[in-house]
């Protein structure tokens, strides 16, 4: 059977109508560019953000229709935001290039897994592994998580770095304290920030901080992979990789460019959060990147002045979540007035308190996401499944 092209995706999502009912998504000229890899095809449809929960049927609608051409395997559509008049551009397309080693003399963690490209995917030269780390919706932590835990593998003796991927609220430069901009080399590679032993990078370090990001899907791949390719990371054991809150265009990319080596899901405990969690969880299911672990976040208040124990968010749905789903349960981090109060200074508790109790809860939980890498077989050209 003859390989699917883009044309025939595009005429056939012309038999979804828009939201006007009167003309189909192709001619609205809501659709992204359509990326078909083995048969799955990828795409969003640009939507106003104040209506994308309306359009979720719309949504279906397209991936039913393009499920159910002959010769596809699977489909993946998600809704993006519109963009709106006077938005920045977006930067150029990333041309993956090798980006230069570090200078120092730092080898190679003994149990680093090595990179393996896989099928489409691309890897980043002298990067170890990526890890994703998500949640299902926002509110629940998964920044200031996404720091600790990369300074808690850096505690543990490894080299790392962070990519800020939530391009519409990056959040990496105000919870590391980190101003001012990059420099370039060559007028191309961007030199990452640092602190705290980290390597970070930011759309939040190229854009003022009041500036709206509301993209279409095409800008913010393109910016996402610059950000990833075009930096110079030299030679680290891991990159942590901040995902936006929910399941869009940056997932999209990341599911289909770049080869992860797992996703830490950070959840609170009530089950709303947990419904929500389920769906990123299931997101990185469908597209074989194995699943490192849970992380309960605000597991429970410790109040400031006794040091008593309050579940005021309930207390261990995630633990039994993961158990009921088959996936590790990385650990319990309480909720402190101590770690609000250290990230919006900018010094995350595991930099600020090393030995604190916190940081240790951090500490452990980076040994046991690593331990979850190290297990899992990197495999070359893993196939793409569809429910």
């Amino acid at each position: 059977m003859a390989d699917i092209t883009k044309e025939q995706v595009l005429e056939t999502l012309k038999t979804v109508r828009g939201p006007d009912l009167e003309h189909n998504i192709v001619e609205l000229g809501m659709v992204s560019d359509v990326f078909i890899s083995d048969g799955k095809v990828y795409f969003s449809i640009t939507v106003p953000a104040e209506r994308a929960k309306d359009l979720e049927p719309m949504r279906l609608a397209a991936e039913r229709v393009i499920k159910d051409m002959p010769g596809v395997k699977g489909a993946m559509v998600a809704l993006t935001a519109d963009k709106k008049a006077g938005s920045s551009a977006a930067p150029r397309p990333a041309q993956p290039q090798a980006a230069p080693h570090g200078h120092g003399h730092a080898h190679a963690h003994p149990h680093a897994p090595q990179q393996q490209p896989r099928a489409g995917k691309i890897g980043v030269p002298g990067v170890g592994a990526i890890i994703a780390v998500a949640s299902g919706k926002g509110g629940v932590g998964k920044s200031t998580t996404a720091a600790n835990l990369a300074l808690g593998l850096v505690a543990n003796g490894l080299r790392v770095g962070i990519l800020d991927a939530d391009i519409y609220g990056p959040s990496m430069p105000r919870l590391l304290k980190i101003s001012g901009r990059p420099t370039q080399i060559d007028g191309r590679i961007i030199n990452p920030m640092q602190n705290y032993g980290l390597k970070v990078m930011s759309m939040g370090f190229l854009v003022e901080e009041e500036t709206a990001m509301i993209w279409r899907g095409p800008m913010v791949q393109s910016a996402l992979l610059q950000m990833l390719r075009e930096v110079a990371w030299g030679e680290l054991d891991v990159l942590v990789v901040d995902m936006p809150p929910g399941t869009g265009d940056v997932q999209l990319t990341m599911a289909q460019q770049v080869p992860l080596a797992g996703a830490v899901i950070v959840s609170t405990p009530q089950d709303l959060a947990l419904i929500d969690a389920r769906k990123g969880l299931n997101m990185f299911r469908k597209v074989e990147v194995p699943v490192l672990g849970i992380i309960e976040n605000m597991s429970y208040f410790i109040a400031p002045d006794t040091g008593a124990r309050y579940d005021i968010f309930g207390h261990g749905g995630a633990r039994k979540e993961a158990e009921r789903i088959g996936v590790p349960f990385l650990g319990e981090v309480p909720l402190t007035m101590g770690i609000r109060e250290s990230s919006d200074a900018g010094t995350p508790l595991v930099a600020a308190e090393p030995n604190g109790v916190i940081a240790g809860i951090y500490r452990e939980i980076a040994t046991k996401v690593w331990k979850q890498v190290a297990d899992t077989p990197q495999r070359s050209a893993p196939s793409i499944v569809f429910e």
